[in-house]
């Protein structure tokens, strides 16, 4: 099983990009999946994640300025970010969880000039 995540880069405060992650290899059925991010020399945090019921949870920090969507039959989970911040700066990580265990992806760099 691997997570495939892109669509990280350099871009300016108030600007956009979209990550996507794409799941592959034998997944099985996914409880939940979405973004951390871990910011230099702090920890890793939630960013946004939906479930198989399709509740969304995002962290207050993101509320709307990102939106999280998702392709379940291809077992892909997208990230919209929007007005971007010099503070969402960090590596951003998509992960799954199935039957209480989280894969991670290996995060991709965003950064948020000023």
């Amino acid at each position: 099983v691997q997570l495939q995540a892109s669509g990280g880069g350099l871009v300016q405060a108030g600007g956009s990009l979209r990550l996507s992650c794409a799941v592959s290899g034998n997944v099985g059925y996914i409880n939940d999946m979405g973004w951390y991010r871990q910011a230099p020399g702090k920890q890793r945090d939630l960013v946004a994640r939906v479930t198989d019921a399709g509740t969304i949870k995002y962290a207050d920090s993101v509320k709307g300025r990102f939106t999280i969507s998702g392709e379940g039959a291809k077992n892909t989970v997208f990230l919209q970010m929007n007005s971007l911040k010099p503070d969402d700066t960090a590596v951003y990580f998509c992960y799954f969880n199935q039957m209480g265990h989280d894969y991670w992806g290996r995060g991709t760099l965003v950064t948020v000039s000023s």
